[in-house]
């Protein structure tokens, strides 16, 4: 088995747009070791003058596919990775990759209640007994998807809330697939909130993530909530301090930014 760090060459086997500006590419490795949902992989593109550029994608497959992983990708016009990716990549061809790499931004759920040690540790996944809040904006979704599929995967009932943020309805990814696992009534509910126009007879949220909302979402999880926040900077830092406006300890909130992305 190779180091995670160590590159691999993988076979692209599937290519699904999610949005007029996300992709999810399924990768079959060959060297496959399962994830942790929340994790990444680099991948690295080589051009024929020997000039390299490596970006890292979440994971948004769950860990219990063996032998492959999802990275869905949202298109950055002056990117060097996602144009290749969304105009050049097709099925079948090989990219290389490396991973899966991180163990802060995680959860697992069947994980067990962690000891006094493991708590003043810190970095690993929350106990899988404290419900869980997730806030997207635009592709900051996909880490907490892999957390939303994984928890399907795993059977778990753990209290579960998304807040997403998208800029339009067209601009929400994974919309449909959303929808069809909020139908399961296992304790997932996901909140959307459209900031630049909304369907017709939208009666949820249409503006900027904000105090009261967050305080209507998380509320009925408790303060013993664990919260997971993904996406542009901006996004993130104003969710994180809303939240610990409204008493939610900083200790329960874990961040990650993106680049650029819908909001």
């Amino acid at each position: 088995m190779k180091h995670t760090l160590e590159w691999q060459i993988t076979t692209v086997t599937a290519i699904k747009p999610e949005t007029p500006r996300v992709k999810s590419i399924t990768l079959k490795l060959p060297d496959w070791q399962r994830h942790l949902a929340g994790q990444h992989y680099d991948m690295r593109l080589t051009a024929e003058d020997g000039y390299q550029v490596q970006r890292s994608y979440s994971i948004a497959s769950e860990p219990e596919r063996i032998g492959e992983i999802d990275l869905t990708i949202e298109k950055i016009d002056d990117g060097e990775v996602s144009p290749y990716v969304h105009d050049v990549l097709v099925v079948g061809d090989l990219v290389e990759v490396r991973g899966p790499i991180g163990g802060y931004f995680v959860w697992e759920a069947n994980a067990k209640p962690k000891s006094l040690l493991q708590r003043l540790a810190g970095g690993s996944a929350p106990a899988a007994a404290s419900p869980v809040m997730l806030i997207a904006g635009g592709s900051g979704v996909v880490p907490l998807m892999s957390m939303i599929r994984h928890r399907a995967a795993a059977h778990a009932n753990t209290p579960t809330r998304l807040l997403f943020s998208s800029r339009t309805p067209e601009d929400a990814i994974y919309f449909d697939e959303l929808e069809r696992l909020r139908a399961k009534m296992d304790g997932l509910e996901v909140f959307h909130t459209f900031t630049r126009s909304q369907p017709p007879g939208w009666r949820g949220y249409a503006r900027r993530i904000d105090d009261e909302m967050l305080s209507e979402v998380s509320k009925p999880l408790g303060k013993s909530v664990q919260v997971f926040i993904c996406g542009p900077t901006p996004l993130v830092e104003s969710a994180a301090n809303s939240l610990v406006r409204i008493s939610i300890p900083a200790t329960q909130i874990k961040t990650e930014r993106f680049g650029p992305s819908g909001q």
